[in-house]
């Protein structure tokens, strides 16, 4: 589409689920958006920013998600209305400002979070259900099931918003975000010249407590309960809740979000409409109490499908004990009965399973011979390992990490973080990593590794970060080890991006998220005004970053800084810059299986831009994939691997 602010009321248009969120986010007439970039979620706030001039909106990349959520608390403060974005690792980051402002209310202009969960992993080191934290935090809870939904119910999300005055979550999912669907476009605000106004001034004459200050009184815990009630009584009658089915179902499912389409489509392939209905909850948290027990009196087999935790399962169990004996007959069926798991992704193959179990009825979808063909066809797709792109910097970091720790002898270690150097727990990183957790706990546990010398502990520990991640969570943990003394290196991994979830800007960059300039935050300047002693290396020089790595670990005392320094191949390719050499390989000089290195390249190295060719037994550059960076010629032991400058 040309813009996601086309002023076409009525216009259908193709949008993936985190573009409807920014569709719905601007049709409601925000002011602000914040966010930190983490896939499943990193496209919400870019779509914003295209047209942040034009509709008046503030958008920006925060260093991280409890910033964002006060940038966007502010806004609401001052009668804004603001949305903040993060996945579900973030909600853990954001939570301490969150709990105390649900205590004290937000502004009168409402306040969504969208919050992205990834079953599976499939871009997060966990999968992390943000449900149970919403329930902790006394949130109401949202789940779109469609790109549709998901606009429409991002909209509603801010009425409901500022009749509870309570951040609202609207929570996704991965198959949410990044699947595309038809989307039917509603008004957008006619008023865009928004005024702010912090409206709590204090007032000398008449002191009083300001009603954004939580404080330590607990009489603020007692509205906040009345206000999840009124959200309760407000979601009895919300339009997303809908049921599907006959008017005494042998089964009733009950389901949300993403999952609600698998649900309905094994209803279909099953051909069993007429014996099962379909209750679609979108208000998850408080449950509307009144419909759901509406519907559980209408059978006596209940079966949940929903993405990861039984967080419906178990509201709608505790509700049916407290409605016996009328519930007394009631079978549930769900993640505590075994049929689904609480764990990866849900898919219609998967209810449909459960469900010929719970009717006991069998289902063949296709014959075995099509079953078959497709398992042979199966086998011919080659294997698709992890790893880091061609010519990434951190492949070269890690090799000379792995060379530095090995001369120096004393069995040092890499407290690892949350990035794409992340893969270095594995062979693209040469298995250095032996720790990952949050985004800065590398630095983290490195304060508490380096602090143990009175227990002998003597191993140099080298803590890798990503300049993004820096940012985010890496400066309290260097503070942390530079007053500790803790003895450790922290090594950041400038590659000028946060690349691993799309490109993003932050603070070291220069840019904005809207693409305006903006003062470089420059992260050696930082170091050293904290008092740290700072290197600066290019991980392409391998001699060098070898070198510095070993001097560094010799020092053995209090906390040093590396920054390893050398721009994304990604990043190069986006802004045209060329190659900086031509390689190819030397067939009289590669000598194979005879060479002695044991296929170092191609085996232990691993990068892309090198295959095996299995015609010559020797290998080859892949042209298709080879960026020129050079690295594979300081590492063949036979010098085979010829660079020239490129032309």
């Amino acid at each position: 589409m040309a813009s996601i602010a086309m002023d076409k009321p009525g216009a259908t248009v193709l949008l993936m689920g985190n573009e409807a969120v920014a569709r719905g986010a601007i049709e409601a007439g925000i002011g602000v958006a914040a966010a930190y970039p983490g896939s499943p979620t990193s496209e919400v706030l870019p779509t914003i920013a295209t047209v942040a001039r034009e509709m008046n909106i503030h958008a920006e990349w925060s260093v991280n998600e409890k910033v964002a959520a006060e940038v966007a608390g502010a806004a609401s403060f001052a009668g804004i209305r603001s949305l903040c974005i993060m996945k579900q690792n973030g909600a853990n980051v954001a939570a301490d400002f969150i709990v105390n402002a649900n205590m004290t209310g937000i502004g009168e202009a409402g306040m969504v979070i969208f919050i992205s969960d990834d079953p599976g992993g499939m871009t997060s080191n966990n999968e992390e259900d943000s449900r149970t934290i919403t329930k902790w935090f006394d949130n109401p809870l949202l789940e779109a099931s469609n790109a549709q939904e998901a606009k429409e119910m991002v909209t509603w999300a801010y009425e409901v918003s500022e009749a509870v005055n309570l951040i609202v979550f609207v929570r996704g999912v991965t198959r949410l975000s990044y699947t595309r669907g038809n989307v039917v476009l509603g008004e957008l605000p006619q008023a865009r010249d928004k005024k702010a106004r912090f409206p709590d001034l204090w007032d000398m004459d008449n002191p009083k407590k300001s009603k954004f200050t939580s404080g330590p009184f607990p009489v603020f815990h007692q509205p906040l309960h009345e206000k999840l009630e009124k959200a309760r009584e407000i979601f009895e009658a919300s339009t997303f809740n809908r049921y599907v089915g006959p008017e005494h179902p042998e089964v009733l499912i009950i389901t949300c979000g993403a999952c609600t389409s698998y649900s309905i489509e094994a209803v279909e392939e099953l051909k069993v409409a007429d014996r099962v209905g379909v209750l679609k909850l979108a208000t998850t948290w408080p449950l509307p109490e009144k419909l759901v027990g509406k519907h559980l009196a209408t059978t006596t087999k209940v079966f949940f499908v929903e993405e990861m935790d039984p967080f419906v399962e178990r509201s709608v169990m505790e509700l049916a004990a407290s409605l016996l004996p009328a519930t007394c007959n009631l079978t549930f069926y769900g993640k505590r009965s075994g049929h689904l798991t609480p764990y990866n992704e849900q898919s219609t193959n998967l209810v449909i399973t459960a469900l010929m179990d719970i009717l006991g009825i069998t289902y063949q979808p296709r014959d075995l011979t099509y079953d078959r063909a497709a398992k042979e066809t199966a086998t011919l797709v080659p294997s698709r390992p992890i790893n880091l792109c061609a010519g990434c910097p951190h492949r070269a970091t890690f090799w000379a990490i792995k060379r530095a720790l090995t001369v120096d002898g004393r069995d040092g270690l890499v407290t690892g973080d949350i990035g794409c150097y992340s893969l270095a727990f594995a062979a693209p990183g040469f298995f250095q990593s032996r720790t990952m957790h949050a985004m800065g706990s590398g630095a983290g546990v490195a304060n508490g590794l380096g602090s143990l010398k009175q227990f002998g502990f003597d191993q140099p520990v080298l803590a890798v970060t990503g300049d993004s991640t820096f940012y985010h969570a890496v400066m309290p943990a260097l503070v942390n080890g530079i007053y500790n003394n803790a003895n450790f290196i922290l090594l950041i991994l400038d590659n000028s991006a946060t690349a691993m979830t799309g490109f993003q800007p932050h603070p070291g960059t220069g840019q904005l998220a809207t693409g305006d300039p903006a003062p470089v935050v420059d992260m050696e300047a930082v170091c050293r005004a904290m008092g740290a002693p700072v290197e600066v290396c290019d991980p392409f020089d391998l001699e060098h970053t070898t070198e510095t790595l070993l001097r560094m670990m010799k020092q053995d005392t209090g906390a040093r800084v590396i920054i390893l320094r050398h721009m994304c191949q990604l990043v190069k390719a986006k802004r045209k810059i060329p190659a900086t050499y031509k390689m190819h390989v030397d067939p009289e000089r590669c000598l194979g299986d005879t060479c002695g290195c044991d296929r170092l390249c191609t085996r232990i190295f691993g990068c892309p831009g090198l295959m095996w060719d299995t015609k010559t037994a020797k290998t080859a550059i892949d042209e298709a994939l080879c960026v020129g960076c050079g690295l594979c010629h300081d590492i063949c032991p036979a010098g085979a691997i010829i660079r020239e400058e490129a032309i």
